[in-house]
C-alpha cells in the first residue's frame, strides 16, 4: 500500500476493504501501538517486583486492548466512537499505579496483594470516567487546554526518571550505571532517533519496535538475555476475572481518580483528531455522540481491564497518524486490529520473551516515549495565548508538582493519607492548576 499524499481517504469510515488490505492496515496499527500497550506492564512489573506474574499480565493487556478496540468500533449499546480508536494501556496512570503498589508493599503485601489493590482502585476509578462521559462537553469549561497541557507535561517529566533509571540498569540493580548499560541504552536511543528521521513512512512508524530489536540482538551477544524459563510457561493464557482478588485504599484511589478525570479530556482530544483524519464532523450532534460514546467506552474498557487483571486503558493518539498515513479509516479494520491483539495475548510465551528485554534496552526506548509525552503537553500549552494569569498557573503547578517529586521527605511529618495523595506530582500539580484556573479571574483584553 502506498503512502497517502492527498487529503482523500482510500477507504472511508463505512467502507469494507478486502481481507488483505484490512489485514495489512491492521498490522500497521498493531506495530504503532504494541510497545505502548506492553511497556507500562513491563515497568510496573520491574519496579514492584512482580516477577513470574508479568507474562500473564502482558497477555491480559493485549487481550483487553483487542476487546476494547472492537468495542470502540462496534458501538454496542451506543458505547464507543464507531471509529478506529485503538485502546491500549495508559502511560498517564503509571506514577499513580506505582504509588498504589508501594502502599500495598509498605503494608507488607506480596505481588498478589499489590495487584489486588491496584486493580481494585483502578476498577472503581473507571466509574468516574464513565460518569463524566455524559457531561464531557460541559467538563471542558473546568479542564481547559492549559490544565490538560500542564498535567500531560508533568506526567511525561515525572516518568523520565523511570526511563533513565532503566537505562542505567534498573531499580536497585547491582550494575546500576555500568558503562555497558549506558552504552546499550544509548545505542537503542540513537537507533530510534535515526530511524525516526527516515524518509520511509513505515520505518518511522516502526522505529521503536526496530530500536528494541536492535537492542535485544546486541544484548543477546553480550549474554544479557536468557529464555530458559519459557518452557515453564503455560501454552495458553486464560482470562480469569479478579485472579488476584480485590482490595481498596482511599489514599491509593484519589491520585488515580484525578487521572481518570484528565484522561476523559485527553480522550476527547484524541477522538476529535480521529474525526478529523477520518473526515467526520467535529461539531454538532453526531460529533458529541461519538465523543460521549468514545469516552464512555474508554471508561468501560478500563473497568474491563481491572476485572481481567491489567492496567487502565485509553485511546491511543499515535493511531490517528496511521489512519492519515495509510488512508484507511474503515471501522472494519478495527475488528482485525482487535483480533490480532487478542491472538497475541493468548500466548504467554510472547509475554515471557518481552519480559527478557534488558532494562537498559527498555530504558533507551521509554526515554523517547516519556519525553514525547512531555513534549505533547508543551505543544498543547503552546497553542494557548499565555497571559500573566496563565503563566502564574503554570509556574505554581510545575513548581508544586515537580517540587514534591524532587524533594524526598518533604511530606514525612504529615498524615499518611496526605503523603500518599500529594506525593504524586500529577495530583499536586494537576489540582494546583485546576484550583487556580477556577479561582484566578480572567484578565481583560486591556490588561
Amino acid at each position: 500500500m502506498s503512502t497517502q499524499h492527498s487529503n482523500d481517504l482510500i477507504y472511508s469510515l463505512d467502507s469494507k476493504p478486502g481481507v488483505l488490505e484490512s489485514g495489512f492496515a491492521a498490522l500497521q496499527h498493531v506495530l504503532a501501538s504494541f510497545i505502548g500497550i506492553i511497556t507500562p506492564t513491563l515497568i510496573i512489573g520491574g519496579v514492584l517486583g512482580l516477577g513470574e506474574h508479568v507474562p500473564y499480565l502482558i497477555s491480559m493487556a493485549l487481550m483487553v486492548s483487542g476487546v476494547g478496540t472492537i468495542i470502540q468500533a462496534k458501538r454496542p449499546l451506543g458505547m464507543g466512537a464507531g471509529m478506529i480508536c485503538v485502546q491500549g494501556t495508559s502511560f498517564a496512570f503509571l506514577s499513580s499505579v506505582l504509588a498504589a503498589g508501594f502502599i500495598a508493599k509498605g503494608q507488607g503485601g506480596g505481588p498478589e496483594e499489590i495487584l489486588s489493590l491496584i486493580f481494585g482502585v483502578c476498577m472503581l476509578g473507571a466509574f468516574i470516567e464513565i460518569f463524566l462521559s455524559q457531561f464531557i462537553h460541559k467538563l471542558k469549561r473546568v479542564i481547559t487546554p492549559l490544565v490538560t497541557g500542564i498535567v500531560i507535561t508533568i506526567i511525561g517529566a515525572s516518568l523520565i526518571k523511570v526511563g533513565m533509571t532503566d537505562l542505567a540498569g534498573g531499580f536497585k540493580a547491582k550494575d546500576f550505571g555500568a558503562p555497558t548499560n549506558l552504552m546499550l541504552g544509548g545505542i537503542v536511543l540513537v537507533s530510534i532517533i535515526a530511524l525516526n528521521r527516515s524518509s520511509n513512512s513505515w520505518i518511522r512508524l516502526s522505529s521503536i519496535v526496530i530500536g528494541l530489536v536492535i537492542g535485544m540482538i546486541i544484548a543477546g551477544f553480550m549474554g544479557k538475555i536468557s529464555f530458559a524459563h519459557l518452557g515453564s510457561l503455560p501454552t495458553i493464557s486464560i482470562p480469569v476475572p479478579f485472579k488476584y482478588g480485590f482490595s481498596f485504599d482511599w489514599s491509593a484511589f484519589l491520585p488515580i481518580a484525578l487521572i481518570y478525570l484528565i484522561t476523559a479530556i485527553e480522550s476527547t482530544g484524541d477522538i476529535t483528531a480521529n474525526c478529523m483524519v477520518s473526515k467526520q464532523p467535529i461539531a454538532g450532534e453526531e460529533y458529541i455522540s461519538r465523543v460521549r460514546g468514545g469516552v464512555f467506552a474508554d471508561g468501560f474498557n478500563s473497568f474491563l481491564a481491572a476485572v481481567f487483571n491489567t492496567f487502565p486503558n485509553t485511546t491511543f493518539s499515535q493511531n490517528n497518524g496511521v489512519i492519515q498515513l495509510t488512508g484507511v479509516a474503515s471501522k472494519y479494520v478495527a475488528l482485525y486490529i482487535g483480533g490480532i491483539l487478542i491472538l497475541l495475548g493468548l500466548f504467554p510465551v510472547i509475554g515471557g520473551v518481552l519480559q527478557q528485554i534488558p532494562k537498559p534496552v527498555l530504558g533507551g526506548a521509554t526515554l523517547v516515549m516519556f519525553g514525547t509525552v512531555a513534549a505533547a503537553g508543551i505543544k498543547i500549552i503552546a497553542s494557548e495565548h499565555l497571559d500573566r494569569r496563565k503563566l502564574l498557573i503554570m509556574a505554581v503547578a510545575f513548581g508544586t508538582g515537580l517540587g514534591v517529586s524532587m524533594t524526598p521527605g518533604l511530606l514525612d511529618q504529615l498524615p499518611k493519607m496526605v503523603q500518599s495523595v500529594f506525593s504524586s506530582p500529577i495530583t499536586t500539580g494537576g489540582l494546583a492548576a485546576i484550583i487556580l484556573s477556577l479561582v484566578l479571574p480572567e484578565e481583560s483584553i486591556d490588561e
